[in-house]
């Protein structure tokens, strides 16, 4: 890859200025982020199909929003990007109007990386547009029936909330298609239903199943039960219901349950797979007579595995003996549940969750997983490809010192991801990314001083090293025993799921890890030692006996370091923030600690991630979590004196957009970031006031940020990673410049770099792919009011000869000659935009296109149109020269000095000029 950095020299020609406004959105509008991937799904649990079409087919991702497909799973399409929330937890297309469709949001499988819902969404053409129908406060929702011939008839099982009691929970109808619903079934605020199935032959004939399940603020793998669920039988649509007991059921109090309904020649068969709690008794269970007696079909262990996080089945609407049972392999019985076979499985555990059967061809079918979504036409021979839906759900994001860098992050149920930022192949594919030898939940850590040895955490504390250039992957765990399954307060190290793992930001070779103590390595991990005592809630003297509560759960030792941030500006200055709500900092490396806690915070806020300031020592910020407290609401706090005093900047954030990441500008103080469960905020005056910075970004969880040279990086929890390229635009933002008349932005370094250097066939555009940074120098103005004239673009040299020049009223120059290429590789035409507020123009570094009658494409195309039209002559860069004015007032044009070393854009001492035709011309 050859590179050639580059500076502009600008000037800006404007129209007179307007009236004054303070910093709108519009103001940095033209921004966008970009995807980069990977295209390796995330956890489904909601999918749907149309009867007796084998090309349509939507999926909900669990924090990725709603896809379709018309081509059976060759590529996926969103749906849902902009609606509020991105949680889907249950999907269902109308049987008598496939353009009908009912989502529930909140995923209602409960494991301790959920986010929440906002209840049920309606679409009436196929998903092109939604409506919010009510149910808000549901949260998690676990199934949507619709009746087979009303599409306005519809029955919901809504879990609730996870951390809390809340009155909205149970069985919700609807007969008006979602205007109004009526509570019909209901226990207390401690009980949810969480699956539904209606009889086949006759909607009238319903069974529900109630789940009594709560989560716990601080780390555990699956959530407490109690004794509320059980199952339940409706015979009038759902108006009203009767509770199935004995008869063949289990006796003992039931965890979760799953539903099926089939008929045969001569009754209705129902299937229902439920956990037992305590004891015996957990299996499939048959009924021949419609609820009224029951059978135990079969015990197989597989099938009630982590009953909590599965527990679905499905019986093939062709043949009832056929049964499938998604667990950690899809399994299927062909003899009425006695047996069964795993059908779709590999090592490692794909963890199924939720099939679609197609009612007029059973063969068609549609699963969910923690893998993605994936059809089959064949009865189950063959699937198409999860690695075509970018929704991964990352916990973290970091990146290398390398070129062009690399951005890690653990996946969930997936592993890691090493993905390069920009592909030497136009678009960034398959070819760009790979594992880095950890785990699926961890902190992934590259070493500063080498970019190909990898640090990566695995769930609750494994530790691993991953040299790229060999492959070879090395467990340099602290302590060498797993703490998986062992209760909190009898573990050596307490780790959470997400062990924070990170480097000294000043000394490269100390490695820091977060338990109960702060552990530090300087040898790579071949050795590690504690610098801390245990930094969590934890009493010398509480026992781990009787009840576990919010209120003795820290002193009884559950809580865990969940960040940990060295200053960047102080040797041996560290903040630490634990999952148990408390903040402790170091100055001397360890030795001594103090508690900062912000005054008032309760216990079990978690703080997700602290970020020490990078211009003063003395300041810090902290992303403070507490929907484990059944608490959306978003908090953020920052100190300005090392910790003695905090005070709350959250102002502007949407309140039930609870934070997981906030991060400093490293370059312009007082300019912030903030991860929500919802979107990117930015604030440009040290957290005081925030705005949305979402633009583009499709809603979803983002659970961290990282700032690499001008960009901004997203690990989102559910739709991949995500950058916002070149942030120069934004770190000159101020309230005065939309009260000037217009505005040109002092561009950054740009590098020029062949667009694509592959020498063989492209891969075809339908291959999954993110995209490149632009390519060239990125130029940014802004006008407080559209103009009223063309505007112009002119590339200058020092003498002020025209090198480019761009016009707002550019057409598309039409071909001499028509391609022997499709469309979709040719080069897209770039307009010079001249919108109200804020604009951005890449020129590619080039020289007009001389005359010619005929052009070649090259080999080197980009799906998308780049790199592989006709081309113009290169700009050469010559010796640095000397930055021009990036604003200009008449009468006057300053001048400043470029960066050290710096190329200019074109040549020694041009320049970037732009004009609105008829407009004097400063200077």
């Amino acid at each position: 890859m050859n590179a050639r950095p580059l500076v502009p020299l600008l000037a800006l020609l404007a129209p007179a200025a307007l009236g004054a406004q303070s910093l709108p959105e519009s103001a940095y509008g033209a921004l966008r982020w970009r995807l980069i991937g990977p295209h390796r799904g995330g956890r489904v649990l909601a999918v749907a199909g149309i009867p007796a079409d084998p090309a349509t087919f939507y999926f909900g991702a669990v924090d990725g929003g709603v896809w379709r497909t018309t081509n059976a799973g060759v590529t996926w399409e969103p749906l849902f990007d902009r609606e509020r929330v991105a949680s889907v937890g249950a999907l269902a297309v109308a049987p008598s109007d496939p353009k009908v469709i009912y989502v529930g949001t909140g995923e209602a499988s409960i494991r301790s990386d959920i986010t929440f819902g906002a209840g049920v969404y309606k679409s009436t053409d196929g998903g092109g547009h939604w409506q919010a129908v009510g149910l808000a406060d549901t949260r998690h929702i676990g199934k949507i029936v619709i009746d087979a011939r009303n599409p306005d008839v519809v029955l919901v099982a809504a879990l609730g909330h996870a951390y809390g009691p809340s009155p909205e929970r149970g069985v919700f109808r609807s007969t008006d298609g979602g205007r109004t619903w009526t509570k019909v079934l209901y226990k207390d605020p401690d009980t949810g239903a969480i699956d539904l199935a209606a009889d086949p032959g006759d909607p009238q004939v319903v069974f529900a199943a109630l789940w009594q399940a709560r989560r716990p603020p601080w780390e555990q793998y699956q959530p407490d039960e109690g004794p509320g669920g059980g199952l339940y039988k409706s015979t009038d649509g759902g108006a009203t219901w009767s509770p199935l007991t004995d008869h063949g059921l289990p006796a003992g109090p039931t965890g979760r349950i799953g539903l099926a309904v089939a008929r045969t020649a001569q009754t209705t068969r129902v299937y229902a797979l439920i956990g037992v709690q305590h004891g015996e008794g957990s299996g499939l269970y048959r009924s021949e007579d419609g609820g009224a007696t029951w059978q135990l079909a079969g015990n197989d262990p597989r099938i009630t595995s982590r009953n909590w996080y599965f527990c679905r089945v499905s019986a093939d609407p062709q043949n009832p003996d056929v049964v499938y049972v998604p667990n950690v392999a899809l399994l299927r019985s062909t003899d009425a549940g006695k047996t069964f076979a795993a059908l779709k499985g590999q090592p490692g555990g794909d963890d199924y969750h939720e099939l679609w059967i197609d009612p007029r061809n059973s063969a068609h079918l549609l699963v969910g997983s923690d893998q993605g979504a994936v059809v089959s036409l064949d009865g189950g021979r063959t699937w198409s490809s999860w690695y075509n839906q970018p929704t991964a759900q990352f916990y973290h994001v970091v990146t290398d010192n390398a070129f062009p860098y690399r951005v890690y992050g653990a996946q969930q149920d997936a592993g890691t991801a090493g993905i390069a930022s920009r592909s030497d192949y136009g678009l960034i594919t398959f070819r760009d990314w790979t594992p880095v030898g950890a785990g699926e939940s961890g902190y992934i850590a590259p070493d500063p001083s080498n970019p190909d040895l990898v640090y990566g955490g695995d769930t609750y504390g494994g530790i691993h090293r991953f040299d790229r250039t060999t492959g070879q992957s090395q467990d340099i765990s602290p302590w060498p025993v797993s703490s998986f399954g062992l209760p909190m307060p009898q573990r050596r190290y307490r780790f959470t799921w997400t062990s924070p793992l990170v480097f000294d930001r000043l000394n490269p070779r100390l490695l820091y890890l977060g338990a109960q103590v702060l552990l530090v390595t300087d040898e790579g991990g071949l050795h590690w030692r504690a610098i801390s005592p245990d930094l969590t809630g934890a009493a010398a003297a509480a026992r781990d006996t009787g009840p576990v509560t919010v209120a003795n759960a820290a002193a009884r030792g559950y809580g865990v370091i969940y960040t940990i941030a060295p200053s960047p500006l102080q040797a041996g200055l560290i903040w630490v923030g634990t999952d148990d709500g408390l903040i402790q900092r170091t100055t001397d490396g360890g030795r001594n600690w103090q508690n900062v806690t912000p005054a008032g915070l309760p216990a079990w806020s978690l703080i997700s991630l602290i970020e020490a300031s990078p211009f003063d020592t003395a300041v810090a910020y902290a992303a403070v979590d507490r929907h484990r407290l059944d608490d959306l609401a978003p908090y953020i706090y920052r100190t300005r004196d090392g910790g003695r005093h905090w005070a709350r900047i959250d102002q502007g954030i949407a309140p039930q957009a609870y934070v997981q990441a906030v991060r400093a500008d490293p370059a312009r103080p007082g300019l912030l970031y903030a991860g929500t469960e919802t979107g990117v905020y930015v604030s440009f005056d040290d957290g005081a006031h925030w705005q949305s910075l979402q633009l583009n970004l499709p809603t979803v969880s983002v659970r961290d940020l990282a700032v690499h040279d001008n960009d901004l990086i997203a690990a989102t929890h559910g739709r991949s990673f995500w950058i916002l390229d070149d942030l120069t635009h934004l770190r000159q933002l101020s309230d005065s410049i939309p009260r000037e008349p217009a505005h040109l932005f002092r561009p950054a370094r740009a590098l020029r770099l062949r667009r694509s250097v592959s020498n063989d066939t492209p891969l075809p555009p339908e291959e999954p792919h993110g995209t490149n940074p632009p390519a060239g120098a990125v130029i940014d103005y802004y006008f407080p009011a559209a103009p009223t004239g063309p505007v112009t673009l002119e590339i200058l040299d020092a003498s002020g000869k025209p090198v480019r020049r761009f016009s707002s009223e550019d057409r598309v120059e039409p071909p001499r000659e028509q391609p022997q290429i499709a469309a979709e590789w040719l080069p897209r035409f770039q307009p010079l935009t001249r919108d109200a507020g804020h604009n951005r123009f890449v020129w590619d570094l080039r020289y007009p296109r001389p005359p010619a009658d005929r052009y070649n494409y090259s080999i080197a195309a980009i799906a998308g149109g780049g790199g592989g039209g006709r081309r113009r002559p290169v700009a050469h860069p010559a010796a640095a020269g000397r930055a021009g004015p990036t604003r200009a007032r008449r009468g006057h044009r300053p001048r400043g000095p470029a960066p050290a070393g710096a190329r200019d854009l074109a040549g020694d001492g041009r320049a970037a000029r732009v004009a609105e035709r008829g407009a004097r011309p400063a200077g």
